[in-house]
């Protein structure tokens, strides 16, 4: 009797010497990946979200365009011709020059010169508000012609396309005014500005879409 209790003790010791922390599982020194490294991905999840978002929303006004194009091949090949090419193209390359500035003003806050980025933003958003003003004279310019969006398909395309893409030239300004301000705070130094960088990836996409827009509308017969 003695040893068989003797026995279920000296059994039961291994067992009751086992921590909570033995059992646990074994740790890796090793860091762990990040689902989302912005080294390798510029921003961040959600506004690739948003840009994806925006990019379908575009791709699907193109479908539009095209399948107008074959049904009144005549309205396509007359519209353009009444359009003001001249505003289109300048409209373009202040596109261009913008996301020049954005690019300079993400490097200047990366080298840690944020006077430096805010002036290249600043310029940005100059961009945006020249495309405005001169998008808006366009408008004005049609209107007084008699050309509206019950002109014809190819000007009611025009309009849907050229008009929806004006307000992502205003979000994406109000995104880089944001972008400022935070560096003017100090909230953004040269190790921390995702958001800025966010707000740059949005801006390249709106001028990436207009370089869709431009040769559809006003240069292809």
């Amino acid at each position: 009797m003695n040893i068989q209790s003797s026995y279920s003790q000296d059994a039961a010791l291994p067992f009751s010497s086992v921590t909570q922390t033995d059992l646990q599982e074994p740790t890796s020194s090793a860091p762990k990946k990040q689902p989302f490294d912005p080294k390798v991905i510029p921003g961040n999840p959600a506004i690739w979200v948003g840009i994806f978002s925006e990019l379908t929303e575009f791709a699907l006004f193109f479908v539009i365009y095209f399948l107008a194009r074959v049904h009144y091949p005549e309205q396509f090949l007359e519209g353009p011709l009444q359009l003001h090419t001249t505003a289109g193209t300048l409209n373009t390359l202040i596109l261009i020059s913008s996301s020049y500035f954005v690019a300079k003003g993400v490097l200047a806050m990366r080298k840690d010169k944020p006077d430096a980025a805010i002036r290249w933003l600043w310029m940005t958003v100059a961009a945006g508000a020249a495309y405005i003003i001169i998008k808006c004279w366009e408008y004005q310019w049609n209107f007084d012609r008699g050309i509206t969006t019950n002109t014809n398909n190819f000007f009611a395309v025009y309009y849907y396309t050229t008009f929806n893409h004006l307000l992502h030239v205003g979000w994406g300004s109000g995104g880089i005014i944001w972008a400022i301000f935070q560096i003017k705070s100090g909230n953004y130094d040269a190790n921390n500005h995702s958001g800025l960088i966010a707000a740059a990836c949005y801006w390249h996409m709106i001028d990436l879409a207009w370089i869709m827009i431009f040769p559809l509308l006003y240069v292809l017969r």
